[in-house]
């Protein structure tokens, strides 16, 4: 993840701070709405992780095959990511 837990934790707190006070939305509780949000935002930056973690299972499976054909591991990582996150319709940086 890009940015530290408690930067998100900060983020999320203004983000929610900001729409009260300016009237763009009404609340019962700042705190738990500003703890979904957080919520939300830590997951959504850590799809990338997430996909690696997958990418680097998946090869390690296949580790033998690539092995035996010379396949790069970079290559197929970059090749494996891609296809995971097209079938996914994920947007990576």
């Amino acid at each position: 993840m890009l940015l530290s837990r408690d930067f998100v934790g900060y983020m999320s707190k203004e983000v929610v701070k900001r729409l009260v006070d300016r009237e763009m939305i009404e609340v019962k509780s700042v705190d738990h709405l500003s703890e979904r949000v957080r919520q939300t935002m830590v997951e959504e930056l850590t799809v990338e992780d997430r996909l690696n973690e997958e990418v680097r299972d998946i090869l390690a499976q296949h580790n033998d095959e690539m092995r035996k054909v010379g396949a790069s591991y970079q290559e197929m990582y970059k090749k494996v990511k891609g296809e995971l996150a097209r079938q996914r319709k994920l947007i990576l940086r």
